[in-house]
């Protein structure tokens, strides 16, 4: 079978006309689909199960164009087209898990039927069934109604949650003097204007090495502050709303809370065990966190005499000095090494070497912005001249206005290898979307290219399967980080990074500099826990209580659990991101690094490119998208069921 051609985008200025058409097209093809499977369903269980995936997959497909889309197209237009998009597929993908007569295609099988299914497709019956419970197929008219207005009611706050938290950029004004201790190349890229004033966004590549180097604490606090204040105080109602309407959907459902029907899904199983990782976390972290705070807290005091604690607006100032002056790394040489063209090309030759892939740039392709750079993916093994196509990967790095703030993976297309006899599959295709500098990179933003990649990576090798449902990053959504999380360990590799990480003359970096680094970025990493189980806290508790004032909650958890002490009048829960995605189950990232700490035991870390283990860990996790629950996809790369073990280690040591 040949491979199947990547989707071809639209000029700009027919990319409007364009979005509202396939959307039309699309949403009326499925509705045909669906209704020729409710009258008409094939006779046989495997049949139906492969039109309901190819119905799946195109909703699915129109969906994840429009939210990438609508976080990174340059005209308005085209965003507010692809969220009106994203509120229509949501709608249909409701209406059709809550049509009874279709689910009643699906639970009327022939027992021996499904019992002659292989395991796959026996999988994709079990998820689909499951599927159809969870939205309310089996409630009364009266209930299914109002889940549907709550999910269309919800689609719609999130959408204004993270448009508001996109467009809500802050500035923030400092004079030249003001911006003493900045990197060069940082104040040339920021002249003043004709007031004499630097102006500094909240965008990641101005704030951060501002909140890294500028000796000033008044600008570092009021830069920290501007960020910490995105979204609010609109986005207070907004989430208010929201964590209302999810808790009232889990009621409806037969569920106590949100938590507990959120959670069903996913490694961890329930909701009440949310808090309890947290905890355990928390605990696990004290001790490192308290000997690392008072070593932070001393040099604070130097000039701060009278500071009983760190505050989060010079946090990451004084964590520089510490790794300056106590482990002799200074970020403003580290950056050096660094060119952001340089660590794009390490990127692609990294990975591939890992994976055993070949990137080809795509020049003759449409994109949404001119900074988009295109590459085919190819298995490295195969001979060039009759290589297939295994996906089609878009980089774009850059910040500007109206798009995304933060660093994601997009979906643009749902690989799988044939959907039907007519047609043929379709090609996977993801976009990474950060906001690096276009000149010296931090390290931090090295180690989340690397992270980020990680996902785009799991998206094209796991979109090699028969069934759209298992395609991609399909795994437990507490496992998806886990992966990424691994691939970080190569951004701090000495002789990794020594292929790439060069300063102006070529030169390398020095191996003695990585190893102080690493000894550096240890430095902390008991409070950082603790800082992860803060926000991991907001995530879960303001979903489980919904508190009627919400910063006065959050002033709760962060005494609880963050290192910091709250900063007076500030919101940060109005711009995270995350309680509209992972809504209660921030707990994520600490759960996957957990497993991604386990999954990087089995590598030797003298020679990261060893092509047994990394074929394996490519092959077994992976390549596999969600065809197998993610513990035991672990389990078969590991040769056992994965434990807390390596991640204790590490967080002790």
């Amino acid at each position: 079978m040949s491979t199947p051609a990547p989707l071809a985008l639209p000029d700009a200025d027919i990319a409007e006309a364009w979005v509202k058409e396939r959307t039309a097209t699309t949403l009326t093809h499925v509705r045909e689909l669906a209704d020729q499977l409710r009258t008409s369903p094939p006779s046989q269980a495997l049949d139906v199960l492969k039109a309901w995936d190819q119905l799946t997959l195109e909703l699915g497909s129109l969906g994840g164009l429009a939210g990438l889309l609508a976080n990174v197209h340059p005209l308005e237009a085209v965003r507010t087209a692809c969220e009106d998009t994203e509120v229509e597929v949501d709608r249909l993908r409701t209406e059709l898990t809550q049509d009874q007569a279709l689910y009643q295609v699906f639970a009327s099988l022939p027992a021996e039927q499904t019992e002659a299914l292989d395991p796959l497709a026996a999988r994709l019956l079990e998820k689909t069934l499951q599927d159809f419970t969870r939205a309310g197929v089996d409630r009364d008219d009266a209930t299914r109604a109002r889940l549907t207005e709550i999910n269309e009611r919800l689609t719609a706050l999130g959408l204004e949650f993270s448009r508001v938290t996109r467009d809500d950029v802050r500035i923030t004004t400092a004079t030249r003097d003001q911006l003493d201790g900045m990197p060069a190349d940082w104040l040339e890229s920021h002249p003043a204007g004709d007031d004499g004033l630097v102006e500094i966004t909240t965008d990641y590549p101005d704030a951060l090495p501002v909140r890294m180097f500028a000796k000033d604490p008044a600008v570092r606090r009021a830069v920290t502050i501007a960020g910490l204040e995105r979204g609010w105080p609109h986005n207070d109602a907004v989430l208010e709303e929201m964590f209302a309407l999810r808790h009232e959907l889990a009621g409806l459902l037969g569920y106590p809370d949100w938590p507990t029907f959120d959670a069903e899904v996913k490694m961890i199983g329930d909701g009440a065990a949310i808090p309890e990782f947290i905890d355990k976390i928390a605990g696990a972290a004290e001790e490192r966190m308290t000997r690392d705070l008072e070593v932070l807290l001393e040099r604070y005091r130097t000039d701060v005499p009278d500071a009983v604690a760190v505050s989060a607006a010079d946090a990451l100032y004084y964590e520089e000095l510490v790794r300056q002056e106590r482990y002799d790394v200074d970020s403003q040489v580290v950056r050096t090494y660094f060119d952001f063209a340089k660590v794009h090309q390490g990127l692609l030759d990294v990975t591939g070497r890992i994976f055993g892939l070949r990137y080809e740039r795509v020049t003759d392709v449409v994109t949404w912005h001119e900074d988009v750079s295109v590459f085919d993916v190819y298995r490295a093994s195969d001979a060039v001249e009759t290589a297939e196509r295994l996906g089609r990967i878009f980089l774009d790095l850059h910040p500007r206005e109206g798009k995304y703030k933060h660093a994601a993976q997009f979906d643009l297309a749902t690989g799988v290898v044939s959907t039907s006899s007519t047609t043929g599959g379709q090609l996977p295709e993801g976009v990474l979307v950060c906001n690096f500098s276009r000149g010296l990179m931090e390290h931090d933003h090295v180690v989340t290219l690397f992270h980020e990649f990680g996902h785009l990576v799991h998206h094209v090798l796991g979109g090699q399967g028969e069934w759209a449902r298992f395609s991609g990053v399909a795994t437990e959504w507490d496992f998806v980080e886990a992966p990424s999380q691994m691939l970080e360990e190569w951004a701090w590799d000495a002789d990794v990074l020594r292929t790439f990480a060069t300063d102006e003359s070529g030169e390398p970096i020095p191996a003695d500099l990585v190893a102080r680094m690493r000894a550096a970025e240890d430095f902390g990493k008991g409070y950082h826990a603790r800082q992860q189980m803060f926000y991991a806290a907001i995530s879960y508790w303001f979903h489980k209580e919904r508190p009627e004032d919400l910063t006065e909650r959050l002033e709760e958890l962060q005494a609880a659990y963050s290192p910091y002490p709250y900063l007076e009048g500030t919101h940060f829960f109005a711009n995270f991101g995350h309680l509209g995605g992972y809504s209660s189950a921030y707990y994520t990232y600490m759960w996957s690094l957990v497993i991604a700490k386990d999954l990087f035991s089995a590598f030797d870390k003298d020679d990261l490119f060893d092509p047994e283990v990394a074929g394996r860990y490519r092959d077994l996790v992976l390549a596999r998208g969600g065809e197998k629950d993610a513990a035991d996809l672990v389990a078969d790369f590991l040769g056992r069921p994965y434990s807390f073990d390596a991640y204790a280690a590490w967080l002790a040591s």
